[in-house]
């Protein structure tokens, strides 16, 4: 008896557990009951907090947009040799020097550019026993301004003059065997002034054609000492009474001569292999007044490569067929290793 007793005991505690725990999970109301809850130890602060403006002066970018590109190349060559005087081998003492001034600048700025290019050369060689020569000897400045028509089409105007720096001689030797110069150029004899306008094409940065179809080049001869071929012979350099009839296509007697043609300048620039640049220029002059075989044809190439920051080796050409200087084709060409400051770098 008392071990029933004991289980309906059992069992009642059981269920009143259960019933305490599903009246556990009901939601209580507390509005009204005065909870406190514990304060957090961690520092607080009521109320609000007061913003302050700052006055922040405005920044002032003082950037100029600077049309202009420019760029200078100064180089300078020199070649030396010298041998004692028994030196089987053969040879001749020597000097040679020469420098070059390349100046460029361009301004382009929407549809409108204009390019200035200054080309600088001269340079001598001096051999023992000898009498001094030149190896270079160039002035050339080129102007040009253009008015963009279309994608690849230009306006243009342009203005060159060239001539030289120093006096050019011709050398033949005496009955003695000595060398005998005569006078052939000199500054402004000859000099060229050329003025052109036409259309110009130039589907990249680095090919460029000019078609000058109104151009009038002047050709100037000051120094009538170049139309005068003195006698090597004669123990008093007296001057030959024979006189050339026109030099350079001026007639003696004149200062110059003007003329009207149709022109075509086609330049090319274009770094073709790490370091090394190709430069070339060919210009052909057709005058309106004149036979077609009086064509004149002059082709500029150069080619640079560097070697380091500032030494460089060079190799350029100048192929020029002009009736009124000569009837064959002249040519020269210079190979040369020296240093070369480029600015700005």
């Amino acid at each position: 008896m008392k071990i029933f007793y004991a289980y309906i005991l059992f069992v009642f505690i059981g269920t009143t557990s259960l019933q305490a725990q599903e009246i556990d999970t009901i939601p209580i109301n507390t509005k009204g009951l005065d909870i406190k809850l514990k304060r957090s130890p961690l520092p607080s602060r009521t109320g609000t907090i007061p913003f302050k403006a700052v006055q922040l002066a405005p920044v002032v970018v003082d950037a100029r947009v600077n049309y202009w590109k420019t760029r200078t190349s100064v180089g300078i060559n020199v070649n030396q040799a010298t041998f004692s005087n028994n030196w089987k081998g053969g040879g001749v003492n020597s000097l040679a020097i020469g420098g070059l001034v390349n100046y460029k600048a361009e301004y382009s700025k929407e549809s409108y550019s204009y390019v200035s290019e200054v080309i600088l050369e001269y340079g001598k060689i001096k051999n023992k026993d000898q009498l001094q020569k030149k190896t270079r000897d160039r002035i050339f400045w080129d102007n040009k301004a253009a008015l963009q028509l279309s994608k690849n089409w230009y306006f243009f105007g342009s203005v060159n003059f060239e001539s030289q720096f120093d006096s050019g001689f011709a050398y033949s030797k005496n009955t003695d065997g000595n060398e005998f110069p005569n006078l052939i150029s000199k500054f402004m004899s000859p000099g060229y002034l050329t003025e052109s306008f036409g259309f110009e094409y130039k589907p990249s940065k680095f090919f460029s054609t000019r078609i000058g179809t109104g151009t009038a080049r002047q050709t100037f001869v000051l120094d009538t000492a170049v139309y005068i071929t003195r006698d090597p012979n004669d123990p008093d350099n007296r001057l030959k009474d024979k006189k050339a009839a026109t030099k350079y296509g001026v007639d003696f007697g004149k200062k110059f001569k003007n003329e009207l043609a149709f022109q075509v300048v086609a330049a090319f620039e274009k770094e073709i292999f790490t370091n090394t640049m190709l430069k070339s220029r060919y210009q052909m002059f057709i005058p309106y007044d004149r036979a077609l075989v009086n064509i004149d044809h002059r082709l500029d190439i150069s080619i640079t490569s560097k070697l380091n920051r500032l030494m460089n080796v060079s190799l350029t050409g100048v192929g020029l067929f002009d009736r009124d200087n000569d009837t064959r084709i002249q040519g020269s060409q210079t190979l040369a290793l020296g240093v070369m400051f480029v600015f700005p770098r």
